[in-house]
């Protein structure tokens, strides 16, 4: 085949898993911790590296900010043979309990973004495959680390979050914000809705594992609030997922 001309590859790779940062930076340090990790290709935002996890190939691809470069690389990654993504990104915690340093497994993504009304309409779920978000759980309790499992809120605007009331449509904002707390929405951020929805669409598996950085409700309600920007435990979290989803196909 061609190849793709947004992600800039064919289907040669022939991995089948693929671990979707958002940023390229962090790509390089996901594969650090496959076997054999070799660059594979860079073109726009979008950086591939190839390895193996138990004999298996596998991919990180990073897929930029936001829904729609999130699209286009699953879209183009399922036509050159890629069937499972994970998310592998960062977050800020919503819900009281969630501090920064913990994990957030997302089940289910609100959908306050653009992209997904594309594909389908907005009454449809955003939802993680059930087998995915699993083996994300029984990774994350080997991790050691606190992690949550539920819903997120997947946004279009970094800033409509955290500058609502400079914003003329912040009344709409604020008030969207305070209904997902109450639903007990535990975090926020930008690409899951995206991945979820179209791996539904083209019939692939998704899931998604996150590094919580802070949470700002937890600062405005006077509760300690710490920072962490090391995603160490979600590249960790989610390689093993990967271990153990090959461990149940070859059962």
């Amino acid at each position: 085949m061609e190849k793709m001309y947004h992600i800039g590859f064919d289907d040669s790779h022939g991995a089948r898993y693929a671990l979707l940062p958002g940023d390229p930076g962090r790509v390089e340090a996901i594969a650090g911790m496959f076997d054999n990790p070799r660059f594979y290709c860079q073109n726009r935002e979008y950086t591939a590296y190839l390895g193996e996890l138990s004999g298996q190939t596998i991919m990180a691809v990073s897929t930029g900010m936001g829904g729609p470069s999130t699209a286009i690389a699953v879209e183009e990654l399922y036509l050159t043979g890629v069937r499972t993504f994970i998310r592998v990104g960062t977050c800020g915690g919503m819900a009281e309990q969630v501090k920064g340093g913990d994990l957030v497994i997302a089940n289910a993504a609100i959908r306050m973004e653009g992209t997904t009304k594309e594909y389908v309409p907005i009454e449809f779920p955003a939802v993680s495959n059930i087998e995915v978000t699993s083996a994300l759980i029984s990774a994350a309790k080997k991790s050691g680390l606190r992690w949550h499992a539920g819903v997120v809120q997947c946004k279009d605007s970094f800033y409509g979050q955290h500058s609502p009331e400079r914003m003329p449509a912040g009344y709409e904002l604020l008030e969207k914000w305070g209904a997902w707390l109450k639903a007990g929405c535990l975090a926020s951020e930008m690409e899951s809705a995206a991945l979820y929805i179209v791996s539904q669409v083209l019939g692939a598996r998704a899931g998604c594992v996150l590094s919580v950085v802070w949470n700002k409700d937890r600062e405005r309600l006077g509760l300690d609030s710490p920072v962490s920007y090391d995603s160490t435990g979600a590249i960790e979290t989610a390689v093993e997922a990967v271990r153990l989803l090959i461990a149940q196909e070859a059962l």
